[in-house]
């Protein structure tokens, strides 16, 4: 049976990822406390690593189907409130980042037989702040915070290329998912019915269902012909406010209580650009390549996540 490596495989994305593989083949996550990780899909091994190099798991590259590289500092933090931007959380963000791509090209380059391909994890915040425009996988990198670390975040393992390995990049949009991520933060408001934009509401949010999010990496590691980068959003993305008043059809709340734009960021501070500013970001290449979304628009995806 193929072997898949997930780094970060203990987060929202990769414990989904993880239980989908698991079927068809050897799935291995790296953690930093693997006994700790106790509610793994069945099946599915945790080594131990110290998300800097390939010591004591490198040799599982050998051979392998892929790297799924996951890993990296939280952007928006623990807990049910998101903390601010210190100068010292900006640093772990992008360097937990760098550092994960550093093992991850060390393990390939250590490797008797290499692996087929390296799954590169990004964002949408790749692009910056764009307003209304538009964007596919061939508009430019922003230079803001989030775009900074999303380029350098993918160059991070670009050198397996040149080793003979394919990679793909992912830059995925916001992860519609009720076991965690961005999703439940969102819910809640609403479920106490004070509901509404954020902000102006005319900021675009580029969503992707979390059964769409896997299935799109698992397409990525198994056609061969896919390298580059891939926007792993939904194709029809919605204003906040749009958004909002799907979401609240859909849970029969209101959606026009509005958070305003300056208490957010007086809140946050700097990381209020994750909720006020936004991305109106197409998957273009992921369907021309002939991947099909199970949950295009955002209404059918909302009732299959929250049953109604």
């Amino acid at each position: 049976m193929s072997r898949i490596i997930l780094t970060g495989g203990a987060g929202l994305i990769g414990r989904a990822l993880a239980a989908d593989l698991t079927p068809h083949y050897e799935v291995i996550v790296l953690s930093r406390n693997p006994d700790r990780v106790t509610d793994l899909p069945r099946d599915v091994h945790a080594e131990r690593w110290d998300g800097r190099t390939a010591q004591g798991w490198g040799k599982l590259a050998d051979g392998a189907e892929a790297i799924v590289n996951l890993a990296g500092e939280s952007i928006a933090g623990a807990g049910a409130l998101p903390g601010r931007w210190t100068a010292e959380r900006k640093q772990k963000i992008l360097q937990s980042r760098l550092d994960a791509g550093q093992a991850v090209v060390e393990a390939v380059r250590g490797a008797l037989a290499r692996p087929r391909a390296v799954i590169q994890s990004s964002g949408v915040g790749y692009y910056g702040p764009l307003g209304a425009e538009t964007v596919a996988e061939d508009g430019q990198p922003g230079h803001d915070f989030l775009a900074t670390v999303a380029a350098q975040w993918e160059a991070s393992t670009a050198a397996v290329e040149a080793m003979g390995v394919r990679r793909a990049v992912i830059r995925t949009g916001v992860v519609l998912s009720t076991t965690g991520g961005a999703f439940p933060k969102l819910l809640l408001p609403y479920r106490f019915f004070v509901g509404g934009p954020l902000g102006s509401g005319r900021q675009w949010l580029p969503w992707i269902h979390i059964a769409d999010e896997v299935a799109a990496i698992r397409f990525l590691i198994e056609n061969r012909s896919a390298t580059g980068a891939f926007n792993l959003a939904a194709p029809n993305p919605l204003t906040n406010a749009g958004f909002g008043k799907i979401l609240g059809k859909v849970m029969g709340r209101p959606s026009f209580v509005p958070v305003p734009g300056f208490a957010l960021r007086l809140l946050l501070g700097e990381m209020a650009t994750t909720v006020l500013d936004g991305q109106r970001a197409v998957p273009r290449r992921l369907l021309e390549s002939g991947f099909t979304f199970r949950f295009p628009d955002a209404e059918a995806a909302l009732r299959d996540l929250l049953k109604n």
